[in-house]
């Protein structure tokens, strides 16, 4: 059985749900730091959530939801979906199909509210049936009903336990089309914020051009260091350090501010792309790095950052 703890491997539950909860982090606005104030888990334990590292607990994939006023059913069926997956591959010879099952049937009852859609499918696959139709002749209607509890399939006379190996097959091609409606989901859902993203774009970031204007440069994996720069950069007269970064495969700009008060707001802008801005709302901004959307920029030329500070000062900006 898997557990919070448990490093994740490469699996298609384990990426979907760790995409995912990259795009609920971006909606939010909350840096890491953030996160770690409005939920019981700390600033390492969510960065290695969000990178896929481990697996978070079901409480931490529900706070996230309740934070980006997100309906919590989707992300929690990627979950039980990643959970089977990693138990899955933690167990020697069990095989995907028996792996979801016993995450499907596992735990005491009520603990989990959401499943994956299909899980309970692929747990009844896997237990055997009583053979539908009358009873045979001569044999009382009572002894054809159900076993006894307790009572396993050899238990009852004239039946024969279902091949291992049919249910096996059959379990896991219900665990492949579980998988299927939830990457179509994920597509349409999850992913939606790389749509529009040209043919060709890298496979490293969800977006480029055009397609990255108003996102978040984090969860669409274009402040990676190895394609980033930062043209410009200033210390603002309150002590405000404000930045001015660029994404070289990604084609936008957006800015950073370390060091704000609650009330400042910064605004990027680039030439032909319309602004974008972000305010510090309280001291959980403050306190950490925040960043504007981005702006679709085609070369790191003409791009300014300003900042305006709480209670009406005077602006301070940087260009590059």
């Amino acid at each position: 059985m898997s557990g919070p703890g448990s490093e994740l491997r490469e699996g298609v539950g384990c990426s979907l749900l760790a995409a995912g909860l990259r795009e609920l982090k971006g909606r939010t606005g909350l840096s890491l730091v953030g996160l770690a104030a409005r939920t019981p888990y700390s600033k390492s334990s969510w960065e290695r959530y969000l990178n896929g590292k481990k697996l978070p607990p079901r409480d931490a994939v529900e706070a996230l939801c309740r934070l980006a006023e997100e309906p919590a059913g989707r992300l929690l069926a990627l979950w039980e979906l990643a959970d089977a997956d990693w138990s899955g591959r933690g167990r020697s010879g069990t095989t995907p199909g028996r792996a979801a099952a016993d995450a499907a049937r596992r735990g005491p009852a009520g603990e989990r509210t959401a499943r994956a859609p299909g899980a309970a499918v692929i747990a009844e696959a896997t237990l055997p049936r009583a053979a539908a139709g009358p009873p045979k002749e001569g044999v009382p209607a009572a002894a054809a009903g159900p076993p006894a509890e307790g009572a396993g399939p050899q238990a009852v006379a004239g039946r024969k336990p279902p091949p291992r190996r049919g249910v096996a097959v059959l379990a896991g091609a219900c665990v492949g089309v579980v998988a299927l409606v939830l990457v179509l989901a994920f597509r349409d859902g999850v992913r939606s914020p790389s749509e529009g993203a040209t043919p060709g774009a890298s496979e490293t970031t969800g977006c480029r051009g055009a397609a990255c204007d108003g996102k978040d440069p984090e969860s669409m994996y274009c402040d990676r260091p190895e394609q980033l720069v930062t043209p410009a950069e200033r210390t603002a007269a309150g002590g405000e350090h404000l930045e001015i970064r660029y994404g070289t495969v990604c084609g936008a700009v957006w800015g950073r501010l370390r060091g704000g008060r609650v009330g400042d707001r910064i605004e990027v802008s680039a030439p032909g792309a319309r602004p974008r801005s972000v305010r510090v709302r309280d001291r959980f901004d403050a306190e950490g790095y925040l960043v504007t959307p981005m702006a679709a920029a085609p070369r790191p030329d003409g791009l300014r950052l300003c900042l305006y500070p709480a209670g009406g000062g005077a602006r301070e900006c940087v260009t590059g």
